[in-house]
């Protein structure tokens, strides 16, 4: 794991605390793991990783397809299984796949991980290694 935010985890009447960005480890399923900076979106209902880090970590096989709605349109993507740890928690999710390449963060944990395992959002909570923990 890189930096020290995931010893220090906050706590609030049973919820986890998150700041608007997230250090997390992401695991596919041959074993290979990466650790992004991945952005908490309550306005998504599914989660989404970029293409390129997907083959990365040998996501797959596709489950289903999805229906996305987003600010560029409306697209049909492709939804794989994963593994996702943070804030001390390990979380199996599924993520749609979506070219993120123009976007600053590779992955965009939205409601379906934040609202079914305890998230509470502190949009004061700083990023990850700026010393605001």
């Amino acid at each position: 794991m890189i930096g020290t935010r995931r010893d220090i985890v906050v706590e609030y009447r049973n919820k986890t605390v998150v700041g608007l960005t997230e250090l997390i480890h992401v695991r596919g399923p041959t074993g290979a793991t990466k650790d992004v900076l991945a952005r908490i979106d309550t306005g998504a209902t599914k989660s989404s990783i970029d293409v390129r880090l997907a083959a990365e970590l040998q996501l797959g096989p596709v489950l289903k397809t999805k229906l996305v709605k987003s600010a560029s349109g409306t697209t049909l993507r492709p939804v794989v299984r994963s593994t996702i740890d943070i804030a001390n928690k390990s979380i199996p999710a599924e993520l749609t796949i979506a070219d993120r390449s123009h976007m600053k963060y590779r992955v965009l944990i939205g409601q379906n991980i934040i609202c079914d395992n305890g998230f509470l959002i502190d949009p004061a909570k700083g990023e990850p290694g700026d010393g605001d923990d």
